[in-house]
Parts: structure tokens; sequence; C-alpha cells
């Protein structure tokens, strides 16, 4: 079969023949129609990861046929019998398994999931990985409710988008953040109810300014902007982070998070059964992931590059 393969670090995929997958206990065999890129399969390539392999197939977003339906493949296995976190033996898909960058996969069949039949082929691939994420963070992690105000940083991402998308369809008001101001305009006219760029002065007294406090924040960045995310915060206030892009967290004032009684939430992707209810709430509002642009899978190292520049607005997405 042809395949994106990683064959080394800080180098291009190769497009080849790859082995075809060989099947183990009950796993099935997914013939995929697309794969979406995340943040993960770019750590990846630049060594960024522990535990890399060679050679692998990236890739832990991908939707296709298994004996005759049309599936969306939940992206990791092993989460364990406890809700509240993943087990020692957790993985992603797309390394150290050999993941959706190809014409076919091999997955556990309890990975299998029915493709919402509301999104063509390169919006459900848009949507395991980072739908999970951004579900869990908001209804798991931070126990949204209707009356909560809610602000997302790094809007563009593709967790960012859908937990806007799930935020909005949940009622909540929502405000962003990002490096561009074309993408705050984007989240606006997506419902979102204001944004401020991060780069700009004060940016966090603008935001303040604008919307009264926050009751949830979902951030993947992280760094020395994270203590300006406390200020914001209403009594009560739950922030929940799911990825560190801008480094180590900074100068917290330990006095307003215990006096506002705030919650500081880590999170990571989620279980099976909080990807069945994703899809469950997906479906019963019509939800459509932002895909920014679609590649062929020889073309893949193209979508590698786009997502180096972060000018991406939604997912990155492969045709196979």
């Amino acid at each position: 079969m042809k395949a994106l393969i990683l064959w080394q670090l800080n180098e291009p995929l190769v497009f080849d023949e790859f082995p075809e997958p060989m099947l183990n206990g009950d796993e099935v065999i997914v013939e995929l129609k697309a794969a979406a890129f995340n943040r993960r399969d770019f750590w990846i390539t630049k060594g960024m990861y522990p535990g890399i392999v060679f050679p692998t197939v990236l890739g832990s977003d991908g939707a296709g046929f298994c004996e005759g339906k049309e599936v969306l493949i939940y992206p990791a296995a092993g989460w364990g019998a406890n809700s509240t976190f993943q087990s020692d033996g957790f993985s992603i898909l797309g390394m150290p398994d050999h993941g959706c960058f190809a014409e076919r996969v091999a997955v556990s069949r309890n990975a299998i999931f029915e493709k919402p039949e509301h999104l063509n082929w390169y919006q459900a691939a848009a949507l395991p990985l980072a739908g999970l994420t951004a579900y869990r963070c908001l209804f798991s992690r931070a126990q949204l409710q209707k009356r909560d105000r809610v602000l997302i940083s790094g809007i563009g991402g593709g967790v960012a988008l859908l937990a806007c998308q799930f935020a909005l369809a949940n009622g909540n008001e929502v405000f962003v953040t990002s490096g561009h101001d074309e993408k705050i305009l984007k989240a606006k006219e997506m419902g979102a109810s204001g944004g401020v760029n991060y780069h700009s002065d004060h940016f966090s007294k603008s935001l303040l300014e604008m919307s009264g406090g926050f009751d949830v924040v979902i951030d993947s960045a992280a760094g020395k902007g994270f203590s300006e995310l406390v200020k914001m915060m209403n009594p009560g206030g739950r922030i929940v982070f799911y990825g560190g892009t801008k480094g180590n967290i900074e100068s917290l004032n330990p006095q307003l998070i215990f006096w506002k009684q705030l919650s500081i939430l880590g999170s990571t992707m989620g279980s099976p059964l909080e990807f069945e209810s994703m899809l469950d709430f997906v479906n019963k509002h019509q939800i459509i992931p932002v895909v920014d642009e679609v590649f062929n899978l020889q073309n893949g190292n193209r979508a590698l590059q786009k997502m180096s520049r972060g000018e991406q607005f939604g997912k990155l997405v492969l045709n196979i």
C-alpha cells in the first residue's frame, strides 16, 4: 500500500510503498478515505516527542470504510478503567502504532465508531483527536454550564475551533485570542462575541473590559501569558489547558487563585466513552469541523510546512 513514512527526524515524510497492516487479536482493517494532521505529527518529525521509532506512519485521525460501513477511528488505545485519567498503557494512534497517513490501517474493533452522516470524509477526518480533546476540556474537566462565559486561546487550531463550536452550540458566550487579527474576525463570523490579539499591549485588560471576566478558559499555550488568564477569571472559574506551546508557566499569583477559588486543570485527549459522547453532541447539533485545506496523500509535506508557519484556520486534511 502507499503511505507517508517517517524514516528520520527533521526530514520530509517519504511517500512510498509500505507493508500492509497485520491484524492482531480483535483488530480490523480500515480502508481510509481521509486523514488529518495534528500538532503532534509535526512535533514527532522534529524529535520533540518521547519514544520515536523508525520507520513509522504518523496520523492519529482517520475516516474510511470498515466492513462496508463508514467509520471514524477513536485515535488512541488503552485508556483504562478510570475515567479521570489514562492508564500507563495509554497510547495514541500514529506512533508507536502505525497511523492513518496510509491507504489502510489496523485498529482495535473497539476503536471503530459510526461516521456522522452530515459530515463529508474530510470533515469527518478532522474531528476525532481535536473533537475528543475539546469535549473533555469543556464538559468533563471544566464542567461547562450554559451560564458560563468562555475564553478560548489560540483560535485557528483544530482543538480551539472545535471548543469554540461546542461552547457556542451549548449556548455559551465565547471570546477568543489569536496572534492574527484575521483569525479573530473569522471566529466572530462563527459566533464568537469578541476577541483580542495577544500581541497587542494590555490584551488581558482589553479582554476583561470587553467581557466582564471568564468562568471557563481553554488554553493550549501556557508560558508566561498564563498568569494573565488568572487575572481575567471570575470567582469559581476553571482554567483547562491541554498543551504548552509557549513553555513553562511563570509567575502565578497564588493569592488570586485561592481567594477566587479557581481551579487549574490539565487535560489530555479522552476516553472511548467521552469519544462516543462527543459524537452524540456533534450529531445533535450538526457541528461541522472547520477544514482549512485538503492535500493529496503524496503532498502531505506541504501540509506540514503550512502547519509550521501557523497559517491555518482549521484542520489540514489528507485525501487518500
